[in-house]
């Protein structure tokens, strides 16, 4: 028994959803996390002071990489035809705030290609900077908006 749930069958094996039937249509996803530090790390990334390079500019290709591969880490995504990945930041009071916007036209939604591009992002930004500050936290993580799809649209504000 499913209960409802799509990546199961009858008998509760993980399954791929079977999209074939889906008619396609546009898809966007927009996804939010925050990456908080000391305000020496901060100010570091502000200045480009981090030894590895722009912490950001690597963050926002990384981010971008890891959407167009999120078949190959969620195990039930479908690979997906991005048509935009767009990943931007907004620094404010020590807290790096992330922000992934995914479309495409197709028979299933970029939910998780926005999530996992944040996600990406902000542990690309851990990863750069954690020789000068080991406490940054990642937290936050969600889905902000989607739109598309037979459920049409989801808004998330916080």
């Amino acid at each position: 028994m499913n209960d409802g749930l799509t990546h199961f069958d009858e008998s509760g094996n993980a399954i791929m959803v079977d999209v074939s039937k889906k008619t396609p249509t546009d898809r966007v996803a927009i996804a939010r996390a925050q990456i908080s530090m000391s305000e020496e790390t901060y100010i570091a990334i502000q200045n480009g002071m981090i030894g590895k390079g722009d912490v950001l500019g690597v963050a926002r290709v990384a981010g971008i990489m890891a959407a167009k591969k999120t078949w190959e880490l969620i195990p039930m995504c479908h690979p997906l035809m991005l048509t935009k990945c767009q990943v931007d930041f907004k620094l404010e009071n020590n807290i790096v705030y992330i922000e992934a916007l995914v479309k495409t036209s197709g028979k299933t939604g970029v939910e998780m290609e926005a999530l996992t591009a944040v996600s990406t992002a902000a542990l690309t930004i851990y990863d750069m900077c954690k020789a000068i500050d080991k406490k940054m936290i990642i937290s936050d993580i969600h889905l902000a908006k989607k739109t598309g799809g037979k459920s049409g649209v989801f808004t998330h504000e916080r």
